[in-house]
């Protein structure tokens, strides 16, 4: 196939122009081009800079969308435009069988696709493999944070296309993590996604089941990437959903799957354009634009489409706590949902809101306001699964422990939030990453659910390194997930980077007890309010007990649970006795928290004790973990890399 052509369309002008908008809103980079108006439609946002970016998108264009039979999946945007995933499968990893179930065998000789033996470097072990899907970035010049973006290019241009620390594709890393197979620990495969660079690939949703296509998030590019699994190793492009898709919301976030395939997105970020924004219902909101506020809830088909657009604040102001906008808004607004999780047997959904985004991305630059950092919850009526209606509002509780600044309070920024799983549980529970407790709704089907603080970060870090100060503030708490028997609630803390006098808080993941919580149904009476507590745990008797903490150096962000295993058929089956979790070392590089780009594999044991698997290691150095900060991908010498998400995911044939 040729490369497109890339002359300016007006649909992708338009395309350009949103992306444009993103970059430049977002802080990425200097792009100098002369602003261009959308011609004939003088309500479509002004391209800051698509010549640039079409440059720099045309060349990507021209090394990836390649002719390869069965390697690149191509569809096309609803700005008219041609979206690609490329596979690279590395032939001396995946058996000459494999290849020829993908198509691929006969081929392979011809392609140059790597290994050392063109037809499929080792026999058939007879396993059925399971895989660790990885979202990943490519980490370049544009990776700056706070005083470091004075550093960056005046102009992004064709020469910043290349390798190392230069401008290259984002990808999905898939990861053999079948243990006793050969390949276990190594890069199966990587898939290129084409034509947009700089995506800052985010979340996946957060647990795959058998059929469901992977929803993938480009936090920067305001894209959602939808994918096939079913003939892993290798993967295939199904849809991409735009900015012109989701008008009313930006920077997608994480996406909760539904029994039908379908999904919910978060949509962080507000309207692409500033101004009134109309949503499906037919009502209006003012945004301030995007990545900023409000933003929304998005129900997209199976394959990514649009459904309908939800909007995730009120008519009216927010105001029980602080919620600063910046620019302001008439209405103030605290909406910036970031985490989602769902009950459909409970006809509920909540989210969480973080933080305004584009105001966040310069630290350690001093954001504009504390008050940025979001304090709510959000629960949602999804009766009708289509229509999503904001039901709710709930601004966290204040705790006794004072912050060493606004944002270290306790409710702030409430990134993450997690359903309880069995028919006799209604809970479910939210953590704040800067203000670093854990808080508990019993009740999540009342018109206003009541959240409570029940575990401090404190506590936690107290037992992890007693030498420390144990000050939960700041400790930048990520993912949090139930067990999916409702025993257990994991999360991973990337710690608080030591500053002057401050030496900072310890990185790990947390396994707390929960069972005796959930046991009290809505009459718990745990709550974390005196400042012994939040040293000590909870003084009331159903308040969640420590029962591991796994150190993790290196800044863990974000967890998956492995709900696949191996039935005495020899085919997988989804399990809710979870024996291995996954965890990955990265958050976002303009916010200064950037990790050591790390993805490790941990062991449950019989006794519920957390274990590094020390055999899942990197391919390279021999190190347990699996290091992206590598020079060498099969795509290509493009170097370090920076892993946010990930899934345990098989193919279709392998599971029952």
């Amino acid at each position: 196939m040729s490369t497109p052509s890339t002359a300016p369309s007006r649909g992708r002008r338009l395309r350009r122009s949103a992306l444009g908008a993103a970059l430049v809103a977002l802080g990425l980079c200097s792009l100098q081009a002369a602003p261009v108006q959308a011609e004939d439609d003088p309500g479509q946002p002004v391209d800051i800079a698509g010549p640039a970016i079409q440059a720099l998108n045309a060349l990507v264009q021209g090394l990836f969308n390649s002719d390869i039979v069965g390697q690149t999946s191509k569809v096309l945007g609803g700005d008219g435009e041609t979206y690609w995933l490329t596979n690279h499968l590395r032939s001396d990893l995946v058996p000459t069988t494999a290849l020829q179930d993908l198509g691929l065998g006969d081929a392979i000789p011809d392609l140059g696709l790597g290994g050392g033996s063109a037809g499929g470097g080792v026999p058939d072990d007879g396993k059925r493999h399971e895989y660790l899907v990885v979202w990943a970035g490519d980490n370049n010049v544009l990776d700056r944070s706070g005083k470091q973006l004075t550093n960056l290019p005046d102009v992004v241009t064709p020469d910043l296309l290349g390798k190392g620390d230069q401008i290259g594709p984002d990808f999905f890393a898939v990861v053999d993590a079948t243990k006793g197979s050969a390949s276990y620990g190594k890069v199966v495969n990587t898939v290129t996604v084409g034509p947009l660079v700089e995506n800052e690939p985010h979340h996946m949703q957060y647990i795959w089941h058998k059929g469901n296509n992977i929803f993938a998030g480009g936090l920067f590019t305001d894209v959602t990437y939808v994918l096939d699994t079913s003939k892993l190793p290798a993967l295939e492009l199904k849809h991409v959903n735009l900015p012109t898709d989701t008008l009313c919301g930006s920077v997608p976030d994480a996406y909760w799957v539904t029994k039908d395939g379908s999904a919910y997105g978060t949509y962080m970020g507000g309207p692409d354009v500033p101004g009134p924004c109309t949503y499906s219902d037919g009502t209006t909101r003012i945004g301030n634009g995007f990545a900023g506020s409000p933003g929304e809830v998005v129900r997209l088909d199976e394959n990514g489409k649009t459904v309908y657009e939800a909007p995730a604040t009120p008519e009216t102001a927010e105001t029980e706590q602080r919620c600063d906008n910046i620019p302001q808004l008439a209405a103030a607004t605290c909406a910036n949902p970031h985490g989602i999780q769902a009950r459909e047997d409970l006809d509920t959904l909540v989210t969480s809101d973080y933080n305004e985004p584009r105001n966040i991305i310069l630290n350690p630059v001093q954001a504009p306001s504390s008050y940025l950092r979001r304090p709510t919850v959000r629960t949602w009526d999804i009766s009708d699964q289509d229509h999503p209606k904001l039901k709710a509002v709930s601004f966290l509780p204040d705790g006794p422990r004072v912050g060493k600044v606004p944002h270290q309070e306790e409710p702030r920024a409430a990134m993450e939030t997690t359903v309880t799983n069995l028919p006799g549980h209604q809970g479910a529970f939210a953590e704040t990453m800067q203000g670093g407790a854990i808080y508990y709704a019993p009740d999540i089907t009342a018109a206003k659910p009541e959240w409570r603080e029940v575990f401090d970060l404190t506590t936690s870090n107290k037992q992890a390194d007693p030498d420390r100060n144990p000050y939960g503030g700041g400790s930048n708490g990520g993912w949090l997930q139930t067990s999916l028997d409702d025993k257990y609630l994991y999360h991973a803390v990337a710690g608080r980077q030591p500053s002057g006098t401050d030496e900072g808080s310890p990185s790990y993941i947390l396994k707390l007890d929960i069972q005796d919580l959930l046991a009290a149904g809505t009459d718990t009476t745990c709550t974390i309010d005196t400042i012994e507590e939040t040293v000590n745990g909870g003084a009331e008797s159903d308040c969640p007990a420590v029962t591991d903490i796994l150190p993790a150096p290196g800044g863990p962000h974000w967890g998956a649970l492995d709900n696949l295993a191996v039935g005495d058929d020899g085919y997988f089956h989804e399990t809710k006795d979870v024996k291995r979790i996954a965890y990955s070392n990265y958050f976002v590089a303009r916010t200064g928290l950037n990790g050591d780009h790390r993805v490790c594999l941990v062991d449950v044991g019989s006794d519920q004790q957390l274990t590094t698997d020390a055999s899942f290691k990197d391919e390279t150095t021999g190190d347990t973990c699996i290091d992206f900060d590598r020079e060498t991908w099969p795509h290509g010498d493009w170097g370090p890399a920076k892993p946010h998400s990930m899934l345990f995911v098989t193919a279709d044939d392998d599971i029952k």
